[in-house]
């Protein structure tokens, strides 16, 4: 992911965060991590965030996710014995996000997936999140999803985040952000 890549995401992101009217300091744009998850294709796989918190006990985040953008399937095992693996509750602030779990597979997804993405995604029941609409995955849920045409601003509260230890389908990712 070049520089330019970056500013563009993060760009993109504060435009998204504006129109949810989330307000966000300039620090935290400043260092908002782009996660291009090491495929080199933010435009269309990735996710911009803003951690608010992260502690021993619970996290809250922003998620921005730019128009058609993927977050990969991906799950969040038991770390040790007193952490079962993260619990979250996805709510919808802005735009519309499509979100993959276990479950029947739902006829005609809304989801636009890149040919090359798709033999890495093995749920595909559908949940469409709206403003106001929220969701909450159990532990070690294997998951992904996908903005709609206008992106989407999705607050993430959980429990503690431990973001290396996430299990991704596709082998080629790396969890490191920017």
């Amino acid at each position: 992911m070049t520089s330019q890549d970056i500013v563009r995401a993060r760009t993109a992101a504060a435009a998204l965060l504006r129109k949810a009217r989330i307000p966000v300091t300039p620090s935290e744009i400043e260092t908002m991590e782009i996660a291009d998850l090491g495929l080199g294709d933010i435009k269309r796989v990735g996710l911009q965030v803003i951690v608010y918190e992260n502690n021993d006990r619970y996290c809250a985040k922003e998620l921005v996710i730019l128009p058609r953008q993927i977050c990969p399937e991906h799950r969040h095992p038991r770390v040790n014995g007193r952490n079962s693996g993260k619990k979250e509750t996805f709510r919808c602030r802005y735009g519309g996000i499509y979100l993959y779990v276990a479950g029947e597979r739902t006829p005609h997804p809304k989801a636009r997936v890149p040919r090359k993405y798709k033999p890495y995604l093995k749920v595909w029941h559908e949940i469409v999140l709206r403003p106001g609409d929220q969701y909450t995955l159990p532990p070690n849920s294997l998951h992904w999803f996908q903005a709609g045409d206008k992106g989407a601003v999705v607050s993430e509260f959980s429990s503690t985040s431990t973001d290396e230890n996430d299990i991704f389908t596709d082998p080629r990712i790396r969890r490191v952000g920017r």
